[in-house]
């Protein structure tokens, strides 16, 4: 499969395509997707807003859309893992604890990945993590979900991620996140 963003856009059935996304210029669409898949409000989107432009100014950030009939269902944005992006300072001492620091350097984070509701379950967000990872130059990647025993933690898990720490507790954030890491590619099904 070729990385999209170089002409090429993956469909995965009838009415879901895969491809590049400028996230800038989308970031009210994909923020109103992830509102509706991680249930937030007004002011967490906002403040949310301000954090994704931010992100794609960074070297090496890049998007991919889910569009059904034109319209965004699903995203992923990531970008080269930094020690000194907040994001990293928060989980260094979770990883180091455990000895899993090193996978900080050299890893491809995926900083957010949200699937509408109504296009769960269908390879969504498989697609969308295997194909912008795919295109990742570092040789593995890391992220962080909610603890819990969910979907998105059995996708991730499916994959190839594995829990690098657990009971990562984020400034303003109500519930506890696991670390996860994968060696590149991905696994497939």
């Amino acid at each position: 499969m070729r990385f999209p963003g170089h002409g090429h856009r993956r469909h995965l059935d009838d009415d879901v395509v895969i491809g590049p996304l400028d996230l800038s210029t989308h970031v009210d669409e994909a923020l109103a997707v992830q509102a509706i898949a991680f249930g937030l409000g007004a002011d967490e989107v906002a403040v949310r807003r301000q954090i994704v432009l931010r992100h794609m100014t960074y070297p090496g950030a890049r998007a991919l859309g889910a569009t059904a009939d034109g319209i965004l269902v699903g995203f992923v944005y990531g970008m080269p893992n930094d020690r000194t992006h907040w994001w990293s300072t928060v989980v260094e001492p979770y990883l180091r604890a455990q000895d899993h620091d090193i996978w900080l350097d050299d890893s491809f984070v995926i900083t957010e990945l949200h699937v509408h509701p109504r296009y769960q379950n269908r390879g969504v967000g498989r697609s969308l993590i295997t194909t912008i990872t795919a295109g990742a130059r570092e040789p593995r990647s890391i992220l962080s979900a909610i603890d819990t025993d969910s979907p998105a933690r059995g996708l991730y898990h499916s994959l190839g991620y594995q829990d690098l720490a657990r009971q990562v507790l984020f400034p303003s954030a109500p519930k506890p996140y696991a670390v996860m890491g994968a060696p590149l590619p991905l696994r497939r099904r």
